[in-house]
């Protein structure tokens, strides 16, 4: 099958904006784009004039109502994005197994995500947070009302479009991904845009967790060695995206709050999550369970052993 860009669809605003966002990712990557929508695998059942009970799917209301959302939104992304292949597919599954099962056909999943404000960001549903968790295929969160400008830098530019804003890349140093830093390059290079790696890290010091503050002396040292283990894991990358121009910001404090406050002027934020099972089910780490609750930009998670 051809890989696709895949984005689930549930009626709402938010999912159609996150299928607005898939659309100029499949244009990006020069690939189809998918809408999906998840309606249960219930049959509708109706008793007929004879008193027999009887299965119609063509008569099930939520069918045609997702059927005829699906159309809707399929007519509104193509007007908007001309040229771009578009497939559309009714599941008959629960959400969760069969937005999982729609990630791991495609390079990519896309969802919505109910927008709370432009300073607090979005929160993620159970449905998003339960797919992020399990999908063997990167997933990205779009806001509610995300706008395309809102990618791109704002003013006056001689070049008449606006550039569009740093990709951020929140980076491990301690177990740095392949699949994650290449992830964030690729994106970077699609959309000519700079690319900034963050990695903060809480000293291990019992004064730090209640408030206390670095002399400048123990500042330096460790931001000077979190600066070295930053080149060192980008190193290979820089020679394979030479058109990347990358930033590197070595923070002290936790990770999610720091990639929380970049997120606002990024065109999109990402991270990793390693692929392991949690007590009951799989699970987010604090990082990007932080992300997924705050961040105001995109934030792709890509999974990784």
């Amino acid at each position: 099958m051809r890989r696709t860009i895949t984005a689930g669809l549930d009626g709402s605003p938010e999912s159609l904006t996150a299928a607005d966002w898939a659309a100029r990712e499949a244009l990006f990557r020069d690939v189809p784009l998918r809408l999906v929508h998840a309606v249960g695998p219930k049959p509708y059942v109706h008793v007929s004039a004879d008193g027999v009970p009887r299965t119609s799917l063509s008569q099930d209301p939520q069918m045609r109502w997702a059927d005829h959302m699906l159309r809707e939104a399929e007519a509104t992304v193509a007007r908007r994005h001309p040229g771009l292949r578009i497939i559309t597919d009714r599941l008959a599954e629960e959400p969760v197994p069969a937005l999982l099962g729609a990630a791991g056909r495609a390079d990519l999943l896309v969802l919505g995500s109910r927008g709370l404000s432009s300073v607090t960001g979005f929160l993620a549903g159970s449905v998003a947070q339960a797919v992020v968790a399990g999908s063997s295929q990167p997933v990205v969160l779009v806001r509610g009302g995300l706008r395309p400008e809102d990618e791109h830098h704002t003013g006056a530019f001689a070049s008449g479009a606006a550039p569009f804003r740093d990709v951020v890349l929140g980076l491990d140093t301690a177990a740095p991904d392949d699949t994650v830093i290449e992830f964030a390059f690729q994106a970077a290079s699609q959309r000519a845009a700079g690319l900034r790696v963050v990695h903060g890290r809480c000293p291990d010091l019992p004064y730090y967790d209640h408030g206390g503050d670095l002399n400048a002396e123990l500042h330096d040292e460790l931001t000077g060695d979190m600066h070295r283990a930053l080149s060192k894991a980008l190193e290979p990358w820089r020679h394979e995206f030479p058109g990347v121009q990358v930033t590197e910001q070595a923070v002290i404090g936790r990770a999610g709050s720091h990639l929380v406050e970049a997120s606002r002027d990024a065109s999109l934020l990402v991270v990793g999550r390693r692929r392991r099972r949690a007590a009951i089910g799989a699970a987010i780490g604090p990082v990007t369970h932080a992300l997924l609750h705050h961040a105001t930009a995109p934030v792709a998670v890509v999974p990784h052993l």
